[in-house]
C-alpha cells in the first residue's frame, strides 16, 4: 500500500481504535498567564552554565522590539507553564521545503563521526527513503553508531524488508508503539498514541526538526522556491519547513531521543559519545519543547500563552488546522483587540477529512477579524508560527487535538526578532501563493461542503 493511500484512511483507523478508550481533554488555558507565578527572570542555560538573573534579563532585553512581546516576561511565563528553561548560544538555520532540508540532513549524516540518532513518523521505501537508508547503512559500516525510531502507524505502508535491511547492516531500530499488540510488553498498548516527531541528531552537535518526513513527496520544491510558477500540482512538491540547530540546545534533543528510546526499546542504546561538551555556536536563545501523550501539554501551553500575550501580530502556517475551542476563542480575542491575526492553511490536503474539519471553524474566525488564506497547488505540511515578529516556533505539532493529546511532538521556540524576520519573510511568501478566504463568499459555499464539514468536525477529536 502506498503512503498517500495509507494517510487517506489512517484518521478513520485511529478513530476506530480511539473509540475503544475514553476521550482525554486539553487543560483550561484561558487566562493562564494571570494564574502563573513566574520567577523574576527566566532561566537561561549556556555552554558554560546558567546565567544570573541580571544577565538573563539583559540578554532578552537586547531581543525585545518595542511595541511587541516583552520577551523577558513572556519567557518567564512560558517557563512557569512548561518547566523548560531557555538555552543560549545556538545557531538556528531556517530550512524551506524538502530539497533544501533533505540536502542539509544528508550532508550532516555523511559528515557524522560518532553517532546518528534519527526519529521519524513516516519512512517510505521510495527513491528518497532508499537514499537515506543507503547513507545510514554506509555510516554504520564506517563505525558510526546509528539508532532509528520509526512510528508503527506512520510506516504501515513500508515493507518490513526495508527496515530489516538496515538491521542486518548493524543499525539499531525501534518500532514505536507497534500496531500488533503481540509486539508490546505488558499492558502498555495504546495504539492511538503516536510518535509524530521528525528529529535527526548528528554527533550530539547538530539537530534537525520540523514537519518533513522521509518521503518522495519532498523531492520537489513548492511554489515560491521554484524558478518558474507551474500550474499543474503534479509538478509541485509539498510545502514544509524544518530548522537546523547547532549549539548547547542539541543536548535537549538528545535527551528526548534517549528517553523515547528507553520507553520503547527492549535493548539499551549502544555506547557512543552522545553528549559531547557543548560549545557556543551562535547567538540564538531557544526553548526545546517535547510533549507526550498524558504529559504536561508543554507545546499547547506555549502556543496558548504566546497567542494570549500577542500585541501586534500572530502569523500561523498550519498543515492540519483543527483547533480546539479555547484556541479559537484566543485567536478571536486577539483579532478583536487589534492584533493582526493571519493563518495560512491548505487549499489542497493529503487528508481531506482534516481539511474539512478545519473549515468548520472558518466562519466564526473570519467574523471576528481573523484573516485566513489557503495555499494554492502545493500540499501544505508546515507547522510554524511567528508572533509579534519575536516569538517563533518550528516543529512537528499541528494545531489540532491529535497533536496536543495523542502524539509525541517536538517544537523549537526561538526568541528574538533576528530569526523572526526570517520567519516573517517565509510567511509573506506563503501569502503570495495563497487565496484569501472572504467571509461573504465563504457563507455561500456549497451545502455538500457544509455537510462534509459537519461530519468531519464530529470526528475532529480523532483526526
Amino acid at each position: 500500500m502506498n503512503s498517500s493511500r495509507m494517510r487517506f484512511w489512517l484518521p478513520l483507523l485511529l478513530m476506530c481504535w480511539g473509540l475503544l478508550g475514553a476521550c482525554a481533554s486539553l487543560p483550561n488555558v484561558t487566562g493562564l498567564g494571570d494564574k502563573l507565578e513566574p520567577a523574576g527572570a527566566p532561566t537561561v542555560k549556556t555552554a558554560k552554565g546558567e546565567l544570573s538573573d541580571a544577565r538573563a534579563r539583559a540578554l532578552l532585553q537586547q531581543r525585545w522590539a518595542k511595541g511587541g512581546l516583552n520577551l523577558q516576561e513572556q519567557a518567564a511565563l512560558e517557563e512557569a507553564a512548561t518547566g523548560v528553561p531557555l538555552i543560549a548560544g545556538n545557531k538556528c538555520t531556517l530550512l524551506f521545503d524538502g530539497p533544501q532540508t533533505i540536502s542539509e540532513m544528508l550532508k550532516a549524516i555523511s559528515a557524522a563521526r560518532n553517532s546518528i540518532n534519527f526519529e521519524t513518523y513516516i519512512f517510505d521505501q521510495d527513491e528518497l527513503g532508499n537514499k537515506f537508508a543507503d547513507t545510514l547503512i554506509e555510516k554504520q559500516q564506517q563505525g558510526v553508531t546509528v539508532n532509528i525510531i520509526y512510528d508503527s502507524v506512520g510506516t504501515l505502508g513500508t515493507p518490513k524488508e526495508f527496515f530489516e535491511r538496515m538491521r542486518k547492516a548493524g543499525i539499531r531500530l525501534t518500532e514505536f508503539n507497534p500496531v500488533n499488540p503481540a509486539k508490546v510488553s505488558g499492558d502498555s498498548w495504546k495504539v492511538n498514541n503516536r510518535d509524530h516527531r521528525k528529529v535527526l541528531i548528528v554527533d550530539g552537535k547538530t539537530a534537525f526538526t520540523g514537519g518533513i518526513n522521509i518521503s518522495a513527496t519532498y523531492a520537489k520544491s513548492s511554489l515560491f522556491r521554484s524558478a518558474s510558477r507551474p500550474t499543474d500540482k503534479s509538478q509541485v512538491g509539498w510545502r514544509d519547513t524544518h530548522i537546523k540547530i547547532e549549539g548547547p540546545a542539541v543536548q535537549a534533543f538528545q535527551w528526548m531521543f534517549v528517553r523515547q528510546w528507553a520507553g520503547q526499546a527492549q535493548d539499551e542504546l549502544p555506547e557512543a559519545d552522545y553528549f559531547p561538551k557543548p560549545v557556543i555556536a551562535g547567538d540564538k536563545v531557544v526553548r526545546v519543547l517535547g510533549s507526550d501523550p498524558g504529559g504536561k501539554f508543554e507545546i499547547y501551553k506555549a502556543y496558548a500563552l504566546a497567542i494570549q500575550e500577542a500585541k501586534k501580530s500572530i502569523h500561523i502556517t498550519s498543515a492540519y488546522f483543527v483547533p480546539d475551542q479555547q484556541t479559537v476563542d484566543a485567536l478571536k480575542a486577539a483579532a478583536r483587540r487589534g492584533v493582526d491575526v493571519r493563518i495560512v492553511v491548505p487549499g489542497v490536503s493529503d487528508v481531506g477529512l482534516v481539511m474539512y474539519a478545519g473549515h468548520a471553524y472558518y466562519d466564526e474566525l473570519l467574523e471576528a477579524g481573523v484573516k485566513i488564506s489557503q495555499l494554492k497547488l502545493a500540499v501544505l505540511h508546515a507547522k510554524t508560527a511567528v508572533i509579534d515578529g519575536q516569538w517563533s516556533t518550528v516543529g512537528s505539532a499541528n494545531i489540532d487535538t491529535r497533536s496536543f493529546l495523542h502524539n509525541s511532538e517536538l517544537n523549537v521556540i526561538v526568541m528574538g526578532d533576528g530569526f523572526g524576520v526570517e520567519m516573517e519573510r517565509a510567511f509573506q511568501e506563503d501569502l503570495k501563493d495563497s487565496n484569501p478566504v472572504v467571509l461573504d463568499e465563504w457563507r455561500h459555499r456549497p451545502w455538500a461542503n457544509r455537510m462534509k464539514e459537519w461530519a468531519a468536525r464530529f470526528m475532529g477529536y480523532w483526526l
